[in-house]
């Protein structure tokens, strides 16, 4: 089970950043405001209308009485017009604070995993618990917003009405709001419990599931089932405790709530002898028992169950969210403090190197010793599935060989601080194209990220969008929009190794041309995960995979010793052109028998 820091949800670290949530969006967090003004018309006016309708039937004056009850209707249709609008801005602050939850958690996530850890947990944390803080957070906003206005509402009408009300209605108020305060601290600690619970049979359920062929062998079935058994009884036990905590929450309603009508009742005839009307106490009940107790009581019940959960949920993420720097932080690299890693060591180092997709499977990279000089440009040829990506993935740190060691200038792989990853499928997000570019260098001038994106070739699709600081909306861009914003995120990246898993596999050929030479002319380390076999042309080594050995040489070197690299060219023929690396080739016509097409280098597929 990860284990879980002591001390509890911290209330003034919750209020803080709950409160730094609305701060951020002021313009949402002002229209949240103004329209629940709007909304609080008829709660300020109910009681009052009443009270004046009453003493108008009273003194035998109907069409006075109708008056009122027709400015209570009017007042409905604007709190209810007011309603309507509310929901935009408390999207407009809910939906932004769910997506900064989603960022730390994954960041937490590459941060464990970059020490080693597993980071199963965070799983729960993604899909179950920032869904809980969202919810709840939107609810809670709801809840107090609520209650601020039907509490304003009802104080501003018992004021109009008279006065004294006030003493009898707001003391209890503020008592029954203070024993439920006193009450979150012990409903805290047990909402803590029941999360924490969640997160560990996640983890061993996760470990189960790995591990079930190795726990049948060994006859372990009784002994996992125990021991998970005992978890999700500690879980069941820990719901029940959280459940009590409702009938505590009944006391604080009771005090609150209905306390000052038993009150205004009592006092009822020193009321009435000090120039209060029947319409008067009528109002004054009002108020009470359709504005401030069904408030109270949402209040209550929304904090104690909602509340409680979105507190200890959202201090769980905290606490386990990683640091607060944004992702781009990480972007600059920094001085080595591993002794091994020095100046002369080689941008990348595999020793004896084997891998598989689990235990049992043939491995995908098997035995591989490789060594890649500081600036050096290679290509990684082959067949489809014969372990480009997965060699990809072993230099970026994403998977850990089973046998062998992997070092990327002198240290373990794997710091997004030393190296850049573009996958086939690049990432993008809605926001400026300037922010897209700038994603691993966020102090970067206009200037250079301008000539990040003119180096690649984004400059048709800058225009497109009305320059750096034009919109990009990931959906209505093409998948080669979308490698080219990625491409040009790299050459601008001040990470010293640069590692493309096919990544230009959705361009054509003369713009996957045009990125690969820019980035091969930006000072670093280029790794190529070839899509064709024209980026071996502008590679200045290239390494050949086949399944049982890889050969490392040039262009000229593996058209003579490579009968596998020879296919993949396709035997091309006619005038000699000059190669990037030096040395006389061939240059590129494919031979003309029909429907040829070297292995694995379709003229479209990815992968």
């Amino acid at each position: 089970m990860t284990g879980a820091p002591a001390e509890g949800p911290r209330p003034a670290r919750l209020i803080a950043t709950l409160a730094g949530a609305v701060r951020a969006h002021p313009r949402a967090a002002a229209a949240l405001a103004f329209w629940s003004v709007w909304e609080a018309a008829p709660q300020a006016l109910f009681g009052l209308a009443v009270a004046r309708a009453v003493d108008a039937f009273s003194a035998d004056r109907p069409g006075r009485a109708a008056a009122w009850l027709g400015v209570l209707a009017a007042a409905a249709l604007v709190g209810a017009f007011g309603t309507r609008r509310l929901y935009r801005p408390l999207a407009g602050i809910v939906e932004p604070f769910r997506d900064d939850l989603v960022h730390r958690v994954t960041r937490g996530a590459v941060h464990r995993s970059l020490r080693g850890r597993a980071e199963t947990g965070a799983v729960a944390r993604l899909t179950h618990q920032v869904e809980i803080v969202r919810d709840a957070f939107g609810g809670l906003l709801v809840v107090l917003r609520g209650f601020a206005v039907a509490a304003a509402g009802a104080f501003a009408g018992l004021l109009a009405l008279m006065p004294w009300m006030l003493v009898l209605v707001v003391p209890p108020l503020l008592l029954g709001l203070a024993l439920f305060a006193a009450l979150l601290g012990t409903a805290a600690a047990r909402q803590r419990e029941l999360i924490v619970g969640e997160e560990g049979i996640a983890e061993r359920t996760s470990a189960l599931a790995e591990g079930l062929r190795d726990v049948t062998a060994c006859g372990g079935e009784e002994r996992v089932r125990a021991a998970l058994g005992r978890e999700v009884d500690a879980q069941a036990a820990a719901g029940r405790a959280v459940a009590r905590m409702a009938a505590a929450r009944a006391l604080a309603v009771a005090v609150g709530g209905w306390l000052p009508l038993l009150l205004i009742l009592v006092a009822a005839p020193w009321l009435l002898r000090h120039g209060a009307t029947p319409g008067t106490i009528l109002g004054g009940l009002t108020y009470v028992l359709h504005g401030l107790q069904p408030a109270l009581h949402t209040l209550v019940q929304g904090m104690g169950a909602g509340g409680l959960r979105l507190a200890v949920t959202l201090a769980r993420i905290m606490e386990t969210g990683g640091p607060d720097d944004p992702p781009a932080a990480l972007s600059a690299p920094s001085g080595a403090t591993d002794a091994s890693v020095g100046a002369d060591a080689p941008a990348v180092e595999l020793r004896s190197v084997t891998f598989a997709y689990g235990p049992g499977a043939e491995p995908v990279i098997r035995d591989l010793t490789l060594t890649i000089p500081q600036g050096d440009h290679l290509a990684v040829v082959g067949p489809s599935g014969i372990g480009k990506s997965t060699l990809a993935s072993l230099i970026a740190g994403v998977v850990t060989p089973d046998e062998g060691r992997v070092r990327v200038g002198g240290a373990p792989p794997g710091d997004p601080r030393r190296r850049v990853l573009i996958p086939q499928e690049a990432y993008v997000f809605t926001g400026s194209l300037r922010d897209n570019i700038a994603y691993l260098c966020p102090d970067a001038a206009d200037d250079a990220v301008g000539r990040a994106a003119d180096a690649v070739g984004l400059t048709t699709l800058a225009q497109r969008l009305g320059g750096l600081g034009g919109r990009v909306d990931p959906a209505a861009l093409s998948a080669g929009e979308r490698q080219l914003i990625a491409l040009a995120r790299a050459h601008l990246a001040p990470m010293p190794l640069l590692v493309l898993d096919e990544a230009g596999c959705h361009l054509d050929p003369t713009a996957e041309a045009r990125a690969e030479e820019a980035l091969a002319r930006r000072p670093g380390t280029l790794v190529v995960i070839a899509h064709r076999i024209s980026s071996a042309l502008r590679a200045r080594r290239v390494l050949v995979l086949d399944g049982t050995r890889a050969r490392l040489g040039t262009h000229a070197e593996l058209l003579a010793d490579s009968p596998l690299y020879r296919d993949l060219v396709g035997h091309w023929i006619t005038g000699p052109s000059r190669h990037p690396a030096g040395g006389d080739v061939r240059a590129s016509r494919p031979p003309r028998r029909s429907g040829w097409r070297a292995p694995g280098y379709g003229p479209r597929s990815c992968g």
